[in-house]
């Protein structure tokens, strides 16, 4: 029997009656039963006389002729009566018997069919078959009703001890879907699954074991998963992958395979959304208008199904606020066209298009009014008032309308200021100065106009001044103390704050500076006639004072003072020196050699000084040379007194070297002992 007969939908509680369609009753169901099929079999016995084994129907002669008299009269035909027809046929059938009868007698019972059996008359070989093919199906209800077919036969069946290992094995066969379900990623079908094992079974012990290893393994996984999860939105990539290898060792195919792979998947497209997004964070803060678009370009191409894609459609608008600063400062510049060119250019995305079009009509306006004149002005105001009040930057407008207001008077008072101030004379330019002092100082063109009374007064005092600093330059021409002292007090008259005042003060300095050399030359050149007959401390007493005084020719006194007394150190320096050789000793010499070695290269001792000390030098080494004759250790010491630089230091490094290697002679090479060599009469008589 195939399992065609066994639908999925048989319960085996429910009774059902043999089937009752016209068919010949098989021979296990009467066996299976012990009872005879019920319904009339009249049809099928006459079913049986119409048709042969091949289902075809068959003549009756006998109802042919009692049903029609004329045919009876008819005489038989010829081949009927041929006696060589009957002996074939004589012959053939009682083997054909034989045959059959025997084919009956060998044929097996056939199997019963489950659906169709009457379940409270059933025996249990019945049972146990058709829950064997049952179970055979290892689907859950299968299973079930296999085990419903057989646990109710009483216990002390002869059957039981079989029927007792059959459903051990179909409830462990449950509890293996019910893991096949919990390793292929549902945990809630396995533990429905494992729950449907009878209460009353063995393996029911290992349901709620089964149950909560499950449930143990599965909140692992998930909790693995939720950290890394955790660990990707703080962009932790190293952290998150070695979080996610972690699942692989969990006892759950499904974790540590699908959704391995799928959260590996995770990792590698989150931190490219990542590295995506830190990149298009440093366009943003170049402040170059095309690395903020590229910036917006790269949070756009982010994808919906990314960790990452709330925060960069949060950064687009971010974006496209920093490309709006950049052309509201370069506004603030007064470079409009640069600001309207980068507002336009900010995608629609960015979805601040209400800003972007009232930034547009405030810088249209501000260039109007930066034009400065009325009817610009008034156009500023015209486009302004064409932001409505539900604009963002309505207020801001409002501001502005309010401030060229107050412009439009300012300009005309400055028009007017200006055209007073062109004609050039002291009484225009005094009442353009009280034409634009009319302007408060907090309207917008206050600065300006006090920029212009500013370069207005400084006209006046201009003409005003300029006739003393004429008449100073006039007097200074002699430039004789008398004069410049009388250009000096003429241009001192430009009092501190005025126009000319600087320029006053820069020819009064130059005035007092030639006064001061014409009074202090005579005796800076005395000091020098001093220095030339060699009294030098004369000549520093006599410049003393202007060196000290601030004077013009302070700096000029002050060094030829440094001069002199270097001069003076230089003397007394080669004189000590002098005094230390005349001593004779090494250490004498040697101080005079340091000496000498302090008077300047510029002084006109210093020849003097490079004499004596190569002739200190060479005392030295001829000290040292008398000193080897009996200790050449205190000769090597002496030596190494001369300086580098002198014309003997050579010399004395060479004569040190042949003093050290007389006191520490190389060892010489042996030559290695010649053993004898045979005589060429002891070779021949060997």
């Amino acid at each position: 029997m195939t399992e065609r007969d066994i639908p999925d939908g048989w319960t085996p509680g429910k009774a059902r009656e043999p089937d009752h369609i016209n068919r010949t009753p098989h021979f296990g169901d009467n066996q299976a039963f012990a009872i005879p099929a019920t319904g009339s079999t009249s049809n099928s016995v006459k079913q049986q006389t119409e048709s042969n084994s091949d289902g075809l129907p068959i003549k009756d002669n006998h109802s042919a002729e009692s049903s029609s008299p004329s045919k009876r009269s008819r005489p038989l035909p010829r081949w009927m009566k041929s006696w060589v027809l009957w002996s074939i046929l004589l012959a053939l059938i009682p083997g054909s018997i034989g045959f059959l009868a025997m084919a009956m007698l060998l044929k097996l019972p056939a199997a019963p069919n489950c659906p169709s059996i009457f379940w409270p008359l059933a025996s249990a070989s019945v049972r146990l078959h058709c829950a064997q093919l049952a179970a055979s199906k290892q689907t859950v209800n299968d299973l079930l009703q296999a085990i419903a077919l057989v646990k109710q036969l009483p216990q002390n069946h002869p059957l039981r001890g079989e029927i007792d290992r059959f459903v051990e094995e179909w409830s462990r066969d449950i509890l293996k879907l019910a893991d096949q379900s919990f390793h292929g990623g549902n945990l809630e079908e396995a533990i429905a699954i494992a729950e449907k094992v009878p209460e009353d079974l063995p393996a029911y012990k290992l349901v709620d074991e089964k149950i909560s290893k499950w449930q143990t393994i599965w909140a692992k996984a998930e909790d693995i998963y939720k950290t890394v999860e955790e660990q990707l939105q703080q962009r932790r990539w190293q952290s998150a992958s070695l979080l996610a290898a972690k699942l692989q060792y969990v006892d759950n195919q499904y974790w540590a395979s699908t959704k391995y792979d799928q959260l590996n998947r995770l990792i590698v497209s989150v931190r490219e959304d990542g590295d995506k997004l830190d990149k298009a964070d440093s366009l943003a803060k170049s402040k170059v208008v095309d690395n903020i678009l590229e910036a917006i370009k790269i949070a756009e191409s982010i994808r919906e199904d990314s960790y990452f894609y709330k925060k960069a459609q949060e950064s687009i608008p971010l974006f496209g606020r920093k490309m709006l600063d950049l052309a509201q400062a370069k506004l603030d510049a007064k470079d409009a066209d640069t600001a309207l060119d980068i507002a336009r250019q900010i995608p629609d995305n960015t979805k601040l298009q209400a800003d972007i079009e009232d930034f547009i009509a405030l810088a249209d306006a501000q260039r109007s009014a930066w034009l400065g004149t009325v009817a610009s002005l008034e156009t500023a105001i015209a486009q302004a008032q064409e932001i409505d009040p539900s604009r963002p930057n309505y207020n801001k407008a409002q501001q502005l309308i309010a401030r060229w207001q107050l412009e439009i008077e300012d300009v005309a008072r400055l028009e007017k200021a200006r055209t007073l101030a062109s004609q050039g004379t002291i009484n225009d330019l005094a009442a353009a100065i009280v034409e634009a002092q009319q302007i408060p100082g907090n309207n917008p063109r206050g600065s300006e106009a006090r920029q212009e009374i500013g370069r207005w007064q400084a006209q006046v005092q201009t003409i005003e001044d300029r006739p003393y600093l004429e008449r100073a330059e006039q007097m200074a021409l002699l430039e004789d103390i008398n004069s410049l002292q009388a250009a000096i007090a003429e241009a001192s008259q430009i009092r501190r704050g005025r126009a000319l005042y600087p320029d006053a003060r820069k020819r009064i300095n130059n005035w007092t500076a030639k006064i001061q050399r014409i009074q202090d030359q005579p005796y800076l050149d005395q000091a020098r006639d001093l220095a030339q007959t060699g009294d030098l401390a004369a000549a520093i007493n006599t410049v003393q004072p202007i060196a000290s005084s601030g004077r013009s020719l302070s700096g000029e006194a002050q060094a030829a003072i440094d001069d002199w007394q270097g001069q003076i150190r230089a003397k007394e320096n080669w004189q000590k020196a002098r005094e230390m050789a005349a001593v004779g000793t090494p250490g004498a010499l040697v101080e005079a050699i340091r000496l000498a070695e302090k008077v300047p290269s510029r002084s006109i001792l210093r020849l003097d000084a490079n004499v004596g000390i190569d002739q200190w030098s060479q005392q030295l080494l001829d000290i040292a040379r008398n000193q080897s004759n009996t200790n050449l250790s205190q000769a090597i010491e002496t030596a190494g007194l001369i300086p580098k630089g002198t014309s003997v230091y050579s010399t004395a490094q060479e004569q040190i070297r042949t003093w050290q290697q007389f006191l520490n002679p190389q060892p010489v090479p042996q030559p290695e002992p010649q053993l004898p060599q045979p005589s060429s009469t002891e070779g021949t008589n060997l």
